[in-house]
C-alpha cells in the first residue's frame, strides 16, 4: 500500500485526479508471494483487495481516482475475467464498476485478432461503464513480466491505418469508451540519451488521418495513452498531449524515487541501523524507532509523492479540480 499512499498524497498536493494502476504481478504481490496463484487466484484477489483499499482511503484525501489495470496479454485474460466478475458484483450494489478501466495488450497477435478480442471485451465493459485501453505496436523495454527488449524497432511505431481500423471496429459497440496505446518509439524503463527515439508526430499524423476519414470536424477523434513516460523530456510529453494523449504511464521513475527515499533514510541513520542496541548516543541506546520498517517506507513514500507532483506539472495536471 505504500505506492498507493504516495499516489494519494501527491494528488492531494497537486490538486488533480490520479490514476492508480495495478499489474498482474502487482496484484499477486499485494496478496503475498507465498499465496496460491494457481489459475491467477492470488493475482485476482490481490488486485481486487487493492482496488477496495484505494476506494476506502481516497475519500480521506478527497481526490478522484481512476482504478486501472496494466498490460494484459492473451494468456493472462483469465485475470481480467476475474476482475470483471468483481466489477459486475460491485455494479449491482453501487451502480458503478469496481475498476474504472482495463488494458488489453494483444499487440503480439495479428491486428484483426487483437481488435476482435478487444471488441468482445469492449461489449462486456460497456455494459458496466468500464473503459478499454488497447495497444497497437509494441512498447519496448521490460516491465513486470512483459519483455520486449529485443523487438524489431519497426514495431515500435504504429501506423495510422491500424489505429483507424481499431477505432472503426470498437466504435460499433454501444456505449464504448476506449483509449489507444499507440507506439511512437516509447519504451519501458530509462535509457541513456540516444538509445530511444520518440516520434510523437506519429500521433499528430494519426489524428489527422482519422479525422479526414470521419469528416466530422473532430480534429482529435482518438484518445491516446503514452506508455513508458519515465525519462521523457517535458517537450516530448507536452507535444504528445497536444496530439490527444490523455494519460501517461510513469513507473520506472517512481520506483527509483521510492528507492531513493529508502536509500537516503539508510544513509542518514546508518549508525542507528547496525544493531537493535547501541548507536552514537550510547552503547545501551535502543534503535527500535529507527529500524521500524514504517520509517524507511515513509521516506520512500515522500520521495515518490514528490516525483508524482513533478509529473503532474509536466502533464499540466496541477489544480485542475480547483
Amino acid at each position: 500500500t505504500n505506492s498507493i499512499n504516495a499516489c494519494m498524497e501527491a494528488a492531494k498536493k497537486y490538486g488533480g485526479p490520479i490514476m492508480v494502476t495495478f499489474s498482474k504481478g502487482g496484484g499477486q504481490f499485494i496478496a503475498g508471494k507465498a499465496a496460491d496463484n494457481a489459475a491467477d487466484k492470488a493475482s485476482i484477489a490481490g488486485t481486487i483487495a487493492a482496488a477496495k483499499h484505494v476506494r476506502e482511503v481516497a475519500a480521506l484525501y478527497n481526490v478522484p481516482v481512476v482504478l486501472h489495470t496494466d498490460h494484459c496479454q492473451k494468456a493472462w485474460l483469465p485475470w481480467i475475467d476475474g476482475l470483471l466478475a468483481a466489477s459486475e458484483e460491485h455494479y449491482k450494489l453501487h451502480g458503478e464498476p469496481l475498476f474504472s478501466s482495463h488494458m488489453l495488450d494483444l499487440s503480439e497477435e495479428p491486428l484483426e485478432e487483437n481488435i476482435a478480442i478487444c471488441k468482445e471485451y469492449m461489449e462486456k465493459f460497456a455494459k458496466l461503464d468500464i473503459l478499454l485501453e488497447f495497444e497497437l505496436g509494441v512498447t519496448g523495454g521490460e516491465e513486470d513480466g512483459v519483455d520486449n527488449s529485443d523487438v524489431d524497432s519497426s514495431r515500435l511505431y504504429t501506423q495510422p491505418e491500424e489505429v483507424y481500423y481499431a477505432y472503426e471496429q470498437l466504435s460499433k459497440v454501444p456505449n464504448a469508451a476506449f483509449t489507444c496505446a499507440a507506439s511512437f518509439g516509447n519504451v519501458h524503463g530509462v535509457y541513456a540519451p540516444g538509445n530511444v527515439e520518440l516520434k510523437p508526430v506519429i500521433l499528430h499524423n494519426t489524428q489527422k488521418y482519422i479525422s479526414e476519414k470521419l469528416g466530422n470536424g473532430d480534429d482529435k477523434p482518438m484518445k491516446f495513452v503514452f506508455h513508458g513516460g519515465s525519462g521523457s523530456s517535458v517537450e516530448d510529453i507536452q507535444y504528445a498531449i497536444e496530439a490527444g494523449v490523455i494519460k501517461m504511464n510513469i513507473d520506472t521513475d517512481t520506483q527509483w524515487a521510492f528507492w531513493d527515499g529508502v536509500r537516503e533514510y539508510e544513509a542518514k541513520y546508518h549508525d542507528y541501523l547496525q544493531g537493535q542496541i547501541g548507536n552514537p548516543e550510547g552503547a545501551d541506546k535502543p534503535n527500535k524507532k529507527y529500524y521500524d520498517p514504517r520509517m524507511m517506507l515513509r521516506s520512500g513514500e515522500e520521495k515518490m509523492a514528490a516525483r508524482l507532483c513533478q509529473a503532474a506539472e509536466d502533464l499540466k495536471c496541477v489544480n485542475v479540480l480547483n
